[in-house]
């Protein structure tokens, strides 16, 4: 598993969750398969640009913001490797 994709689908499914959603209820706001939804948010699969934009809308938020929380939880993923590799 990439740990980008992981990064992604950990982003979709705080959005998803904060919002009180299911995967079925998203899948179905964004015109996709509730088990492409799971393998997102298990960072399984590759997603398209096209479909990081139906589940952002389905979400009603931004494909930025979907992003930024990618960016900083790869950020994070960072800061513990360096933390573990003795650096700062």
């Amino acid at each position: 598993m990439s740990i980008l994709l992981s990064a992604l689908g950990s982003a979709i499914r705080q959005v998803r969750e904060d919002r009180s959603l299911s995967q079925e209820r998203l899948a179905e706001l964004a015109s996709l398969h509730r088990t492409y939804i799971s393998s997102v948010e298990q960072g399984r699969r590759n997603v398209s640009i096209e479909n990081i934009h139906k589940i952002a809308e389905a979400l009603g938020v931004s494909m930025t913001e979907i992003v930024q929380l990618c960016e900083d939880r790869l950020d994070g993923n960072a800061l513990k490797k360096g933390a573990t590799n003795g650096k700062s």
